[in-house]
């Protein structure tokens, strides 16, 4: 059986609750939303031609360039696309769905924390 967006939101707020301390509670400021394929316009935005290359994207401004003086027009979105993470997940077939999914939302959470690749194998341990 597929796996449905309701799976994935479960696997990514079980993916949350699961980081360490402060990153943990400092992710609950950021909206995970999963969707099945990105919108025509943020592949244009990103001059992406497949749909299927890109499993996650991050849309806000990162904590390292915000300023005190920044009005919040929205809040900052991390996008999960549930059908190239399948098909990933798929074409891998040697890692769990919750560990790619894991693993495509820290990456995402990077960009909002402006976190180093040091930073991001502390958290992330992909290779392994």
């Amino acid at each position: 059986m597929t796996p449905d967006i309701r799976t994935f939101e479960r696997l990514a707020a079980e993916a949350i609750d699961a980081l360490p301390e402060p990153f943990a509670t400092a992710s609950q400021t950021v909206v995970v939303q999963v969707a099945d394929l990105p919108t025509d316009e943020m592949l244009d935005a990103l001059g992406i031609d497949d749909p299927l290359e890109l499993t996650g994207l991050y849309e806000g401004i990162p904590l390292t360039e915000k300023s005190s003086f920044d009005q919040p027009m929205t809040p900052d979105v991390i996008w999960l696309f549930r059908e190239p993470i399948l098909v990933e997940w798929r074409d891998r077939g040697d890692v769990k769905l919750s560990d790619l999914v894991r693993h495509v939302l820290v990456h995402e959470l990077a960009h909002h924390f402006g976190w180093s690749d040091d930073d991001i194998a502390l958290i992330d341990r992909w290779w392994e």
